[in-house]
């Protein structure tokens, strides 16, 4: 039997703060060399304006064994009034390979980036930190809010820009009736990153959408777009003058543009990158190291946070008896 849950059966099993706990035992599993991650199959689907990421992982110690199937067309809302990104997750036990569950993954998705992106800010962002810049407003940046507001606790107002200006206005009204925030809407990408103490950039822009000088010192960036090598949502100045972090360097620098194109350019090096999260996590490096330094998590997923919510949500779905078994 195969357990089918759809994103309504995922909502009320998850919880923001117990996620950002597990994907920071994530990032010790992969320290300890304890995660297979095999780099992600991307299929280019040009004549749609879309991409396919075929995604598999293991982790040894929590037995976590899943593939995740996530799409991300650019054009969707506007062409079809459909989400960006769209996802699957299977998950299989890991000592017989059997289908355990089939799951939606999209809002699995936005969650496992959102507690990376929690588990980077407690390593990277001032705990001082009162104002949130967010430049992009979909289902990706709900979730950043959320977990950056579990993280920094002094977080109190959020100043939002997109270029659909529904789509922001529903995003201000979300976020303050859900998290007590005083957000509101600004009618430029300037005007939410100038004096932002923490920037979320969560888009699909293909050309940088803010200029880095405006960047205050001290101002942690958290940027999760995805946009293919070519496509970038920051700019030279931004990755020039921060310290960089990456949840993959292997991925980061075959798949993200906002550091292959300046690399490619020779305003970025190699290593300039500074470290992956888990020698952060693990204890290697350290993180912040002064409230004037400005820090950037630039993350491009790993299916093993995608395994661990995935087995994570099996098991509180069976305890409760949550979803649709079906034989196959």
């Amino acid at each position: 039997m195969v357990l089918i849950l759809s994103r309504k059966d995922v909502e009320p099993l998850m919880d923001m703060g117990e996620l950002i706990s597990l994907v920071e035992k994530v990032f010790l599993q992969s320290y300890r060399g304890k995660a297979v991650c095999p780099k992600r199959v991307i299929i280019n689907v040009e004549k749609h304006d879309g991409f396919m990421y075929y995604m598999p992982a293991y982790l040894s110690e929590s037995e976590s064994l899943a593939i995740k199937i996530v799409s991300q067309y650019g054009e969707n809302f506007r062409r079809h009034g459909m989400p960006t990104i769209m996802a699957s997750i299977l998950l299989n036990d890991s000592q017989t390979g059997r289908p355990l569950a089939l799951m939606e993954g999209a809002y699995i998705t936005a969650l496992r980036t959102g507690a990376a992106s929690g588990v980077a800010a407690k390593c990277l962002a001032r705990e001082n930190s009162k104002v949130m810049g967010v430049i992009g407003t979909g289902v990706q940046a709900r979730t950043q809010v959320w977990a950056l507001s579990k993280v920094l606790k002094k977080i109190v107002s959020v100043k939002a820009y997109d270029l659909l200006p529904e789509r922001v206005d529903a995003f201000v009204e979300d976020i303050s009736a859900k998290y007590g925030l005083n957000a509101e809407a600004v009618r430029s990408s300037r005007e939410c990153v100038e004096d932002s103490d923490v920037l979320i950039v969560a888009t699909t822009s293909e050309t940088p959408v803010f200029d880095g000088n405006w960047l205050k010192k001290g101002t942690h960036v958290s940027s999760i777009g995805v946009s293919g090598v070519e496509g970038r949502e920051l700019d030279d100045a931004t990755v020039r003058k921060a310290k960089i972090v990456v949840d993959s360097k292997e991925g980061a620098l075959s798949e993200s543009g906002d550091l292959i194109v300046p690399i490619r350019n020779g305003t970025l090096r190699v290593d300039s990158v500074y470290a992956e999260l888990d020698e952060i996590v693990g204890g290697r490096k350290p993180g912040r190291t002064s409230d004037t330094e400005i820090t950037c998590w630039k993350a491009v997923g790993l299916a093993i946070e995608d395994a661990a919510v995935a087995r994570l949500v099996y098991d509180k779905a069976m305890k409760e008896g949550i979803g649709k078994e079906v034989d196959l």
